[in-house]
């Protein structure tokens, strides 16, 4: 609308001044002298459209009022007939003046009509000069505005961050939604996050840290273990510092923690050794906190049977203690009891009793008395195992006396004692006061709104009273304990390893009362249970699988046994050795099975095998006797069994297999750690 009006206007409206006088010059220029009338005045009023404007004439027409010139009162005074020629002349005149007068007038119309397109052109480029730098202006201000607003969120995110961390916090402590604790943590990771801008942030690696134990409380055990395999990557372990380091070391323990719960026992060992590596490099070999982790870890490899292992991280923890505590101190007792348990796991129980001696002496010297209780019970333990029996009896009663007068009669740790007593009873042949220790054992367990009870310690408890009751006779109600302590296992994360050796035992009982079916089903399923953990090269996975390759020969399964004899011995001769009893039963088994499958040079291989080595070492007489009369037999058909003799039948190799006394009665006990409760799943860092 602005460029359809006249430039004068827009001018007197607040426009340039300079600008107006140039162009009512520009007009004047085109005009002659002729035309000096003509008032350029009125060219520069304020009129709506220039193209309607009224141009001037060099003679203009008079009105009715106006009064006479003074040539009107000549031409009067002179008569017509003397002036005719004279009107010619001046007609003609002022034709060809006001023909010159247009000719002017249009081209200085032309010329008006340039200085209008001119101007038009310069008010346009100054129109966009000047909306380019607002929008400039404009750009500069936005782009200064969003900085701030960044600013602005930054420092909102820094106060945010803490706040919810603090509210998520307070959230878990209260015992309240553990869902609202997790939307808490989520959002601060969050805040944490954009706070760092991709940068290594402590704050938020320990807001992640937070978070993976809340999914772990939750049950969401994959999406733990997703956060702390990010959180690991954040820290700069190389020029962070030792802050950035020890983080990395955090969310490595953790992370091998929340393996450990998924039954990755495997996985978890191997986390748990770079976070120790990481802590190594940044503390040095000896400090006092590697001496922790160095226990932790012998618990850890225990609890998965590899007890040589488990000894060399133990006895550099030892070493690091001796030399930065002192004498007799709590941690140097700590370490020399689990160091006594990985020697009565390795059957060193001479050397298990002096370790577990000197726990209990350095712990009498600190007045732990409920910590010595149970450095008793393994005494007593011990004790048995070594044959003395009045020796644990004293020890038993001990600890007994200790956890009555400090838990309270209905605690866990009594109920245990007595199961302790049972066993020791049973095995001296005190069958009644056995099977009372059980019952008062079974009160406790029963009572489930009692002090100090905890699932994996009633499991544990309900496993050795099924033992005794088996000892017994009395099958039926062995197996409904163990049953009931194999559920309790199943639905508790991280007790996989435990929940196999009960189903196993389970699996013995089937086996024993002829359900083979049942019994090789069981077996199956606690061998895939320590498989998939850190057990798959244990001795206990050879004993089941040992087991499980009977029940197969016993349903006719003669080339599944194989498989399965094959596999115990090659677990056993690793874990055990080649001269330990139950590799020999392997051995004898494997050669029986052979023999079914006709392949009698490889069973009259391994039966002198087996006879050349229980000669060498003078054990087990009577299997020795019964495996030599076998090949003899073996050797005495070689030479015709191909024409006359088919080879042995099942039946009559179930018959040579059952006269072994390893495999009459196998009875699976638990791991270690499992039955002594040190390794807690839900240890915290």
């Amino acid at each position: 609308q602005n460029l359809c009006e006249s430039p004068a206007r827009r001018f007197s409206g607040g426009g340039s001044p300079a600008a107006s006088e140039t162009l009512t010059g520009v007009v004047l220029d085109g005009l002659s002298d002729n035309t000096a009338e003509v008032k350029p005045a009125r060219s520069l009023k304020t009129s709506s459209s220039p193209s309607r404007e009224r141009l001037p004439f060099a003679r203009s027409r008079p009105s009715p009022n106006s009064k006479p010139l003074e040539s009107d009162k000549t031409s009067l005074e002179h008569p017509p007939d003397k002036l005719q020629s004279s009107s010619i002349l001046n007609a003609t005149s002022d034709t060809s003046a006001r023909k010159d007068s247009h000719s002017k007038i249009f081209e200085s119309t032309l010329h008006r009509q340039k200085a209008q397109k001119k101007f038009k052109k310069c008010f346009l480029e100054r129109e966009e000069s000047i909306a380019l730098e607002s929008n400039t202006n404009h750009l500069r201000n936005r782009q200064g505005s969003e900085n701030r607003r960044t600013d602005d969120d930054r420092s909102q995110h820094a106060e945010l961050g803490p706040y919810l961390l603090k509210l998520a916090k307070s959230t878990i402590a209260s015992g309240d939604n553990p869902r609202k604790a997790l939307d808490f943590m989520i959002r601060a990771v969050k805040s944490f996050e954009k706070r760092a801008n991709g940068k290594p942030s402590l704050d938020l690696v320990i807001s992640m840290h937070i978070l993976a134990a809340i999914h772990t409380i939750l049950g969401e055990f994959e999406e733990a273990v997703m956060v702390l395999r990010h959180s690991i990557l954040i820290p700069d372990v190389k020029a962070g510092g030792v802050q950035h380091a020890l983080a990395a070391f955090a969310g490595h323990m953790q992370l091998g923690d929340t393996l450990a719960l998924l039954g990755r026992g495997e996985d978890a060992l191997t986390a748990y050794h770079t976070g120790l590596d990481v802590q190594k490099r940044a503390l040095g070999d000896m400090h006092p906190r590697v001496g922790e982790t160095c226990r932790y870890l012998a618990e850890a490899h225990m609890q998965a049977m590899q007890f040589s292992e488990a000894e060399e991280l133990c006895q550099h923890a030892l070493e690091i203690h001796k030399q930065h505590s002192p004498a007799a101190s709590v941690e140097e007792a700590t370490d020399r009891r689990l160091m006594g348990l990985i020697c009565n796991g390795k059957g060193e129980y001479d050397a298990a009793l002096e370790h577990l001696v000197l726990a209990s002496m350095a712990l009498i010297a600190n007045g732990l008395d409920v910590e010595v209780a149970a450095v008793d019970t393994s005494i007593g333990d011990t004790h048995v195992a070594l044959q003395r029996f009045d020796e644990a009896v004293f020890a038993y009663q001990k600890a007994l006396t200790v956890f009555k007068s400090t838990k309270g009669e209905d605690h866990s740790s009594v109920a245990s004692v007595y199961v302790s007593l049972a066993e020791l009873y049973l095995k001296t042949g005190r069958l009644r006061e056995s099977k009372t220790y059980c019952e008062s054992a079974l009160r406790i367990y029963g009572r489930h709104g009692g002090a100090g009870h905890q699932l994996d310690d009633i499991a544990i408890g309900l496993t050795g009273i099924a033992a005794v009751y088996e000892a017994l006779n009395e099958q039926d109600q062995a197996l409904l304990l163990l049953q009931n302590a194999l559920g309790i296992l199943e639905a508790a994360p991280g007790q996989q390893s435990a929940a196999a050796a009960i189903e196993a035992q389970i699996g013995v009982i089937h086996y024993m009362r002829a359900n083979h079916s049942e019994a090789c089903s069981s077996f199956q399923n606690a061998a895939s249970k320590l498989q998939a953990g850190a057990e798959r090269k244990s001795s206990l996975l050879g004993i089941v699988l040992n087991q499980m390759g009977l029940a197969c020969l016993h349903l006719y399964k003669v080339e599944a046994s194989v498989k399965a004899f094959e596999e115990a011995r090659s677990i056993l001769e690793e874990s055990c050795g080649l001269h330990h009893p139950e590799t020999l039963a392997v051995y004898s088994n494997l050669a029986a099975a052979y023999d079914a499958l006709g392949r009698l040079d490889d069973a009259i291989a391994l039966l002198q095998y087996v006879v050349e080595l229980r000669e060498n070492f003078g054990t087990a007489v009577n299997e020795l006797d019964d495996e030599k009369t076998r090949l003899a037999e073996l050797l005495k058909e070689a030479p015709t069994r191909t024409r006359t003799h088919p080879p042995h039948g099942v039946r009559e190799l179930l018959k040579q297999v059952g006269a072994s006394k390893h495999n009459r009665h196998q009875h699976i006990m638990l791991p270690a750690a499992a039955s002594q409760g040190l390794l807690q799943s839900t240890k915290a860092y």
